[in-house]
């Protein structure tokens, strides 16, 4: 299990890095264009559609979010972002409260536009803060991973707690807290070694949420580390709806592209509008 999941990351780096380094922020786009129907595909097949319908379901995703990158660019305004966040913080919590059972009882239309409208959003997000600048970037999505690893080693050394033990069995009150901490401390060493000592192209995250937000800041990380919980748990609450392990196989020992970017969707979006301030 272990090959396959280091000959898939090596793929992946191979393909992202050159995209992600290029010159401008196209080439990007368009190679996260296709993980994005990747994901609508997935989303398709976890919600009752799946075989034809989940490609049409994909390849119509897609080919929405091209007309926007075509009509709108890589600059949307700042209260695009707060839509979509306040439709994670508003929604999360109603899913998450719904629980598992709740998942199904919302109609199959719905599900899957809510499915469209939230890659769709995390996909511009990610799109824009590659424009932004590929350190504002990578400190967001770092805050992702960091909080993914530091909540694996404090949960695995200290969870107790159950956090959700009918969505994921395996997160706890103390891995949480654990990756918590891990977020914050990486986000002072960003803030005072890589945004001051490495030639970044721009500032991080955390260098603009200090700057506009001062000690608060602080909350601001808090919330945005607290809301790739709820993406991560949304996630597997509606695998778990579907009697799903995976979002899919696409990705050899690592599972779907939902299985990688799910703490990522809802995180994009409220980072961009929280350095909107």
């Amino acid at each position: 299990m272990l090959l396959p999941r280091i000959i898939t990351a090596l793929v992946l780096l191979a393909l992202l890095l050159p995209a992600l380094f290029a010159p401008t922020p196209l080439p990007f786009a368009l190679l996260t264009l296709v993980m994005i129907a990747a994901g609508g595909w997935e989303w398709s097949r976890l919600n009752g559609r799946p075989g034809a319908a989940a490609l049409a379901f994909g390849a119509g995703l897609a080919v929405v979010c091209g007309l926007c990158l075509y009509a709108l660019g890589f600059a949307l305004p700042a209260w695009c972002w707060w839509i979509a966040g306040g439709l994670w913080v508003l929604g999360g919590a109603q899913a998450l409260k719904t629980g598992v059972a709740g998942w199904p009882q919302l109609s199959v239309g719905l599900r899957l536009t809510l499915g469209a409208v939230l890659l769709w959003a995390a996909w511009l997000a990610l799109i824009s803060a590659r424009a932004r600048g590929i350190n504002f970037l990578l400190s967001a999505m770092c805050l992702v991973w960091m909080a993914d690893i530091a909540a694996y080693i404090f949960g695995k050394l200290l969870g107790r707690r159950k956090l959700a033990p009918a969505i994921s069995p395996g997160k706890s009150w103390e891995g949480a807290l654990g990756g918590l901490l891990g977020v914050v401390v990486m986000a002072m060493v960003w803030v005072h070694v890589i945004d001051v000592h490495l030639p970044v192209d721009g500032p991080s995250l955390y260098q603009i949420l200090v700057k506009r937000l001062g000690w608060l800041s602080l909350l601001a990380i808090v919330f945005l580390t607290a809301m790739s919980v709820v993406g991560d748990l949304f996630e597997s609450l509606v695998k778990r709806a579907a009697g799903a392990k995976d979002s899919s196989q696409l990705l050899p020992g690592h599972g779907g592209v939902l299985d990688r970017v799910d703490a990522l969707l809802p995180v994009l979006p409220l980072a961009m509008a929280l350095s909107s301030l």
